[in-house]
């Protein structure tokens, strides 16, 4: 393949034009790494509705959203394969052919980014590499632009949904770990990227390193005015956003049950807060050193509900996932295992 990958024959034009409008019409959070698509392991029903009401809302559905089909994540690593994407990019834990390295095939590394960007990104990625440019080595030419091929005349539709299935189950060995790491934290990733009642629930966990970046809006300071080694801060965050719309939902009384084999059940109260990553409901709370299921509960909203959403946000929702730590690396290796340790298993979701 290479670096971004390009569109993907005449009928793509359709699928190019109804993922323009479903890309744009989205903030930039799309794209950030918190923030993603709905999980495509949890379709939602059809939307139904009348012709006449659906020209007078602008000729869309509210909240709608263009979504891809659900791919054969085997298939398309066979057209992985196909397209010898293996010649620029790698992924730890893969058998693909060994090629020769050189300047002009060098591409981004591909582990563990089904964590980072919704399928969308993907197909945006391919349908119009030049629309997002990522500086650095890897991704551009002498001119600042992708240096993606062009695979319109070689990979059908299907092929193309069945790739984007593929490079959406390249979870766990982040390969963006140096760049996780930038405001001081071991990005644990996607721990619960779910739909649950009427809600869209995305839970990551940051682990903070002491000698980094203050926590957002700490500050500490040491004898004489000189700044004090930061005290390390690991942080919970659960992103919870309408399933329809896609929107934040405020004024949620969330919360976190923590229960492990040794000790005894633990409730913390996850808090309105607005960070790098958009608003969430957070807590500044470490995770135990061994195996854990944490709960999640979402209570009915305090905020006044139009009669049109009456029957919304009203219901206890409760969804669970299985917390199991990150070893600690032996000094100088880094674990590129394409199975995180540190990721949450869901354990299923309960609403009342």
């Amino acid at each position: 393949m290479s670096h971004r990958w390009t569109g993907v024959s005449g009928a793509m034009c359709i699928l190019a034009l109804a993922l323009a409008w479903g890309l744009h019409a989205h903030s930039e959070g799309e794209h950030s790494h918190a923030t993603g698509s709905v999980s495509h392991d949890h379709p939602k029903a059809p939307i139904k509705i009348t012709t006449e009401e659906l020209h007078r809302l602008g000729g869309v559905p509210p909240g709608w959203q263009f979504r891809f089909p659900d791919g054969d994540r085997t298939a398309g690593r066979a057209v992985f394969a196909k397209l010898e994407c293996y010649q620029c990019h790698t992924i730890q834990g893969e058998d693909f052919p060994q090629t020769s390295v050189s300047a002009g095939n060098i591409g981004p590394e591909l582990t563990g980014m089904g964590d980072h960007h919704p399928v969308e990104y993907f197909a945006e990625s391919i349908l119009s590499p030049n629309a997002i440019i990522i500086t650095g080595p890897g991704y551009t030419d002498a001119d600042g632009m992708s240096i993606m091929p062009d695979y319109r005349d070689t990979m059908t539709v299907a092929e193309f949904i069945d790739l984007l299935a593929y490079l959406q189950s390249l979870k766990g060995g982040d390969a963006h770990d140096a760049e996780a790491q930038h405001d001081g934290h071991d990005d644990h990733g996607a721990l619960l990227d779910q739909v649950v009642g009427d809600y869209r629930i995305r839970v990551m966990y940051h682990e903070g390193k002491a000698d980094s970046h203050h926590h957002e809006g700490d500050t500490q300071r040491g004898h004489g005015g000189s700044t004090a080694q930061a005290k390390a801060q690991n942080h919970l965050m659960a992103f919870i956003t309408d399933g329809k719309t896609t929107e934040p939902v405020p004024y949620l009384p969330v919360s976190v049950t923590i229960v492990t084999a040794k000790q005894s059940p633990r409730t913390v109260q996850l808090t309105p807060m607005m960070g790098g990553q958009g608003f969430h409901y957070g807590a500044d709370v470490t995770l135990p050193p061994q195996a854990a299921k944490v709960t999640l509960s979402i209570g009915p909203t305090t905020m006044r509900l139009m009669p049109s959403v009456a029957e919304r946000f009203v219901k206890l929702q409760q969804v669970s996932l299985d917390w199991t730590p990150q070893p600690p690396a032996s000094p100088g290796a880094r674990d590129h295992t394409p199975q995180h340790p540190g990721y949450g298993k869901d354990s299923g979701a309960q609403g009342h």
